[in-house]
């Protein structure tokens, strides 16, 4: 049985796992949205971090050793601002300009966030489905003690370094899901939160009331980005400490307990299964490390093949 799956996806950890569902899943059969509360300007053009993430990664062209950007990138533009004294807390690659300035120009002609990235999945060979959480503006905000940030400035010039006190996620009380998410969302067998951060990639996803309202009585399951008690990429486990919460998979399936159906968890973690369950949060433990591709297509096996049996399960006499 093929799972109709819909993916919540932020950054390099998401974007792995989307890329093993699309190898195990038929194109028609999957769904991925992605957090656009990350996207800002920056040198006049409308930047979409993770949307180019899942982008780069599902058409195989992502930089292997970053995650990010794309391979066999160069660095001219950025060498030149450097010379010229600008701004390079934030690195542009030069194929990656090409990106911003086509998603700005079309946005500037009055075109949507989706229907640009809709276009770019296919001149890019990307057959699955690709969609912005919404076509309207939101934007994480970090409230500091030193002060507010932007979520990019906050993440990257300045290392997630500030003591962060909330998240705000500024414009998502009157964003609208993007055209399709719904209509995925509730054609979906199964809904994947990937394992991307919590707090910045997928709680923005979930802050739009008509994204919360479509996963009423859906199917949920979580793969935890924590692994031992650290996050593999990112500041995950850093932005729970910081909540006065020891980072760790069973503080991530609490996160979402009163959503989660299902949890994914890794051999590290195993001691941990029994607190899991008792959530009524169905574990499934294996080794969710994904270092290349195979490891990717694996764990998607695994997911999809665990819900299967727990469905067969579950209609058994």
């Amino acid at each position: 049985m093929d799972l109709k799956v819909v993916a919540f996806t932020g950054g390099v950890g998401g974007a792995k796992l989307a890329d093993g569902l699309a190898q195990v899943l038929p194109p028609e059969s999957l769904s991925v949205v992605v957090n656009t509360s990350d996207d800002f300007m920056h040198f006049g053009l409308k930047i979409s971090p993770d949307l180019d993430t899942v982008l780069y990664t599902l058409a195989g062209i992502s930089n292997p050793d970053t995650g990010w950007g794309r391979i066999d990138e160069t660095w001219q533009f950025m060498e030149t601002i450097k010379q010229l004294g600008g701004p390079t807390w934030f690195n542009l690659g030069d194929r990656d300009l090409a990106i911003h300035a086509e998603r700005t120009r079309r946005l500037e002609s009055g075109e949507s966030l989706s229907a640009i990235t809709a276009d770019m999945c296919a001149a890019l060979g990307v057959r699955v489905k690709v969609l912005p959480m919404t076509d309207y503006p939101v934007h994480t905000i970090v409230e500091t003690r030193d002060g507010e940030l932007e979520f990019q400035r906050y993440f990257v010039e300045f290392k997630a370094e500030p003591v962060v006190q909330r998240f705000r996620f500024v414009g998502s009380d009157n964003a609208e899901p993007a055209p399709g998410v719904t209509e995925a969302i509730k054609d979906a067998d199964l809904v994947i939160f990937c394992p991307s951060n919590p707090w910045v990639s997928l709680d923005p996803i979930l802050s739009i009331a008509g994204i919360q309202q479509a996963l009423q009585e859906k199917a949920i399951l979580g793969v935890s980005p924590i692994i031992g008690g650290k996050a593999i990429k990112g500041p995950a486990a850093y932005m729970f400490e910081q909540a006065g919460i020891q980072p760790s998979a069973a503080a991530v399936a609490e996160h979402y307990q009163r959503q989660l159906r299902y949890f994914v968890i890794d051999r590290l973690d195993e001691d941990l299964q029994e607190s899991i369950e008792a959530m009524g949060i169905e574990v499934l433990v294996t080794n969710t490390l994904m270092l290349n591709r195979h490891d990717r297509q694996r764990l998607a096996r695994e997911i999809v093949d665990f819900v299967h049996n727990s469905t067969l399960k579950e209609g058994a006499p």
